[in-house]
């Protein structure tokens, strides 16, 4: 561990930290740091258990995010795309697109903001899907599919005879128009587009899940779990900004109410209950739902008490404190939001 720990540091100081302001700024999509973990083997999962590389691909997620959350959000996406293939009972698929998602030679993205609303009760699913020999033609608009690029891999439901359908798709289908979207407050650099399809013909091949509702219910407790430490990442970025300047006016930020070791001390009781639950065989729904609810609450404490600490520095344009803040916003904006998850917690605990 302590090897790979060194590894991985190498790779964020090469091919990330150069490139976070260009990232921030310039909307650069750093996908070259991506393909480099999987080519480092940081992806694999042969041999290992689930509980081990769970434990072992949140703690890249958070280091990641430690530096740069546009690019960590971009590898949630990623092991979003892992999970797919790699719970789907597909197994043709599985055994042809897996080992070269997990070394380093594809990409993939989630594509299922729009449904993971559906369920929820919150949208309308904007997929549909026609059966036709030899698989499904779909069409519709998805708004936004983040980690895309050329030759990238998403996932798709689409509404199909009262029940849904789950495929696996390819940027480069001439029958998707990809739309960038940029302009964002924080997160430009995740390579986000809108996706039109117009008479999408996806092959049998490609079916992650013919019902994809049950598929949906075996993959959303991963699928946010692998969110959680996105929010670790900065609160850990923020405790190390409040220690470098608490010498600032002659230590006056020590009569500030929120304090470095306040943040690490919640951050170590998050971190446990994370690693507790997924060491115990993993956590239910709704306990993953309210610690991800939890770390948004307390990530967004954390980025306000580091602005307060640095003080004007803060608010100057490209400064670390103000990007972490911006960061902030979207990983509670990010799906499942803050107002989606207070309704699935009180629902969920409701339900048991």
């Amino acid at each position: 561990m302590a090897e790979e720990a060194v590894v991985l540091q190498a790779l964020i100081d090469e091919k990330l930290k150069p490139l976070v302001k260009k990232i921030d700024e310039e909307a650069y999509y750093a996908e070259e740091y991506l393909f480099a973990l999987g080519k480092a083997g940081f992806f694999q999962s042969t041999h290992k258990d689930e509980q081990s590389t769970l434990l072992d691909e949140l703690t890249i997620v958070q280091e990641t995010a430690k530096v740069c959350m546009t690019t960590a959000f971009c590898l949630w996406c990623h092991l979003a795309a892992l999970t797919y293939i790699r719970k789907t009972s597909n197994f043709e698929l599985r055994a042809a697109v897996l080992p070269l998602l997990e070394g380093g030679e594809l990409l993939g993205a989630t594509g299922l903001s729009n449904p993971m609303k559906f369920y929820a009760g919150l949208e309308k699913l904007h997929l549909s899907a026609e059966r036709v020999d030899g698989g499904y033609v779909l069409n519709g608009v998805l708004p936004a599919v983040s980690n895309l690029a050329d030759n990238h891999w998403f996932g798709a439901i689409a509404c199909y005879e009262g029940k849904e359908v789950m495929l696996f798709v390819n940027t480069n289908n001439s029958a998707i128009t990809l739309k960038e979207k940029v302009h964002f407050l924080g997160v430009n650099g995740s390579a986000t587009y809108s996706c039109k399809f117009d008479q999408v013909f996806v092959a049998d091949e490609y079916v992650i899940a013919h019902d994809a509702s049950l598929f949906v219910d075996t993959i959303r407790p991963t699928f946010v779990l692998y969110q959680i430490p996105l929010g670790f990442g900065v609160m850990e970025a923020c405790i190390e900004g409040i220690e470098k300047v608490k010498a600032k006016q002659n230590g006056c930020n020590e009569y500030l109410q929120v304090q470095a070791d306040e943040l690490a001390k919640e951050l170590q009781q998050l971190q446990e209950i994370l690693q507790s639950n997924v060491l115990a065989g993993g956590m239910n729904l709704y306990e993953i739902c309210q610690l991800r609810l939890q770390t948004v609450y307390a990530t967004l404490a954390a980025v306000q008490a580091n602005m307060l600490h640095n003080g004007s520095a803060g608010y100057i344009v490209g400064s670390i404190p103000s990007r972490k803040l911006r960061e902030a916003y979207f990983f509670a904006n990010l799906t499942p939001t803050v107002r989606q998850l207070e309704k699935m917690t009180k629902v969920l605990k409701i339900a048991d």
